[in-house]
């Protein structure tokens, strides 16, 4: 559910349960996985796998989707240069713009729109950019936890001047947290996640995303494949399509995150396995693969532009690398650029 890597919140056992719930992904470069590994770290070589199997049960578990138009709103927590918000922003506005040249984001979209819900309905194909909010203050610190991140969003929903909107259907709150603050477990296990605010905290349900800046603690791991960890020597990194390494790794992060919130909002529609726990959603199913033969530590065919930039998708004015998403019809991980499907 998070990139790294998420029933309601009235219980006390799901309560517990989402403190110990980590995102899981298939792939990223976290430190614990190179102890005493021999795996190898190559982003060459060739081999059809993009996380097919038929041992993936993706199941819909009855509960909502976000059918509706979706409205992302974003949290800028800390400070922001205003080259990196123009970059995320054209990302989130790129999903619903079909006037990109392939492979685009929009038919990046496409798959995420393969599911449905009790009623027939699919998820939106409608994600518009919507009213944002700033903390330039900290306001709650410069370490944030899974539940303080909480009040973040109660703060912005709540502020005397041009609160968000409340939006509980076909709102997604999401929380971008500057380079300079860090989120419990942040380059351990998790580069961003998703959940729903708790009443008690915020006084609405509201599904909501996290996805932090990584160029302070670790590029290397949530900002993949631009940059590479010390710990794996001998790999390069590719070079960045915006000219900005952390921004530019969060834009799939925040792909993983908008994908997933908008196919399992509440953490009860659509994930592998029976436990809301723990759940297996669909973009952990494909994380770290970005193109035709992804799996392991490659990533995957991926394209260059003339500038020596790696992406695999074109949005608005901007190219962006997102990783691909699982398709329930193939059972297998698909994504636009794909080089044979």
């Amino acid at each position: 559910m998070g990139t790294p890597p998420a029933t309601t919140a009235a219980t006390i056992l799901l309560f517990l349960g989402f403190l110990l719930v980590w995102p899981v992904e298939s792939w990223r470069p976290w430190p614990s996985h190179f102890k005493n590994s021999t795996d190898s770290l190559s982003f060459g070589g060739s081999k059809k796998f993009e996380g097919s199997s038929e041992f993936v049960k993706l199941k819909y578990h009855m509960g909502p989707i976000l059918t509706a138009n979706i409205t992302v709103y974003p949290i800028w927590y800390g400070s922001w240069q205003p080259s990196q918000k123009r970059i995320i922003r054209e990302f989130v506005n790129s999903i619903s713009d079909h006037g990109a040249p392939e492979p685009s984001v929009a038919t990046w979209w496409k798959t995420v729109r393969l599911y449905g819900d009790q009623t027939g309905a699919n998820v939106s194909a409608t994600v518009q950019l919507g009213q944002e909010k700033n903390d330039r203050l900290y306001s709650f610190g410069r370490k944030l936890t899974r539940l303080s991140v909480q009040s973040v969003v109660k703060s912005a929903i709540s502020a005397s001047t041009r609160p968000l909107p409340i939006n509980p259907k076909a709102g997604v709150y999401l929380v971008l947290t500057a380079e300079d603050v860090y989120m419990d477990d942040f380059c351990n296990n998790v580069c961003g996640f998703h959940y729903f605010t708790f009443p008690s905290i915020v006084g609405y349900t509201l599904p909501f995303a996290w996805a932090g800046n990584s160029a302070k603690f670790c590029p290397g791991v949530c900002a993949y494949p631009f940059s590479v960890p010390e710990y794996m020597p001998g790999a390069k990194p590719v070079k960045s399509p915006n000219d900005d390494v952390a921004v530019d790794g969060m834009i799939s992060v925040i792909g993983h995150e908008i994908a997933e919130l908008s196919t399992d909002p509440l953490l009860n529609a659509w994930f592998a396995g029976d436990n809301p726990d723990f759940p297996v959603e669909i973009a952990d199913l494909c994380e770290g693969i970005y193109g035709t033969g992804g799996g392991g530590s490659y990533t995957g065919q991926m394209l260059n532009d003339e500038f020596g930039a790696t992406y695999n998708m074109n949005g608005i004015r901007r190219r962006f690398l997102v990783q691909w998403i699982w398709n329930r019809l193939v059972n297998y991980c698909t994504g636009p650029n794909a080089l044979d499907q």
